[in-house]
């Protein structure tokens, strides 16, 4: 059974593995022996994320926001172990910024980053997974996928795209061997929930919104992504896995 999860030898781009979960993700594929490049703008805490992940890993400096340099970016990506087998699409902003104050050059910026960075990455990167016939893309999409929540305007909508857009790629791509899935977490401890994780009631208010009665821990999310990434979900595709201890089920 362990054969069907397993991972090593394949090279995994991990956008966003400087902080939260995709340093998450990319420390766990790391020590499932996988070929993992992280890519972040934050080159300091890239750097200190390959330190702490070891196993067999290189990162990329780049700023996904520039839509641009996206084509350059996977090439660089392409250099370390050769080109992906596997990309996970954790990168992501949140602006919070309500209705009435979205200006342009945030709503682009969220945009770019988070709906527009994951399918022109992809597109980059699936000619060699045509070429193996085998593939995995892995996107991140959120409760606000399906929720609207305060100050949320932007990133929701990207988040909503994401779901529309794993669901795209899948109808464009699977028959080639590359499946499209995405996972949807809920409150987990990251970098843009400090402040929800700061205010102890609020914290409280969320988790017990949820079936399970707690909010998620970096560990809740690695066995869906093994999953999504692995022989196990050779047939599954085009699909969203809300890891959120039940929050959207309530």
């Amino acid at each position: 059974m362990s054969g069907l999860f397993d991972v090593s030898g394949k090279v995994i781009c991990v956008t966003g593995a400087s902080s939260g979960l995709g340093r998450a993700a990319g420390t766990a594929l790391a020590a499932a022996e996988a070929q993992v490049v992280g890519v972040a703008r934050r080159a300091d805490q890239l750097a200190a994320w390959q330190s702490e992940a070891g196993g067999v890993t290189a990162i990329v400096p780049a700023d996904l926001s520039d839509r641009d340099a996206l084509t350059r970016i996977a090439g660089h990506v392409a250099e370390p172990f050769g080109p992906p087998d596997i990309l996970i699409n954790a990168a992501g902003i949140n602006p919070r910024q309500h209705a009435d104050t979205v200006t342009a050059k945030s709503w682009d910026r969220t945009l770019d980053l988070n709906l527009s960075a994951p399918f022109f990455l992809a597109q980059a990167m699936v000619p060699a997974m045509k070429a193996r016939g085998w593939g995995r893309i892995v996107n991140f999409a959120s409760l606000q996928s399906r929720r609207a929540f305060a100050n949320g305007i932007s990133y929701g909508a990207s988040k909503g795209g994401i779901e529309q857009l794993t669901r795209a790629m899948a109808e464009a791509w699977s028959r080639d061997g590359i499946t499209a899935n995405a996972l949807a977490p809920g409150f987990f401890p990251t970098e843009p929930t400090g402040p929800v994780f700061a205010d102890p009631e609020l914290a409280r208010r969320n988790a017990d919104q949820t079936c399970i009665g707690r909010n998620g821990a970096p560990g809740d999310l690695i066995g869906p992504l093994m999953f999504f990434c692995s022989a196990a979900s050779d047939y599954v595709t085009g699909q969203t896995l809300f890891v959120d201890g039940g929050f959207t089920a309530k």
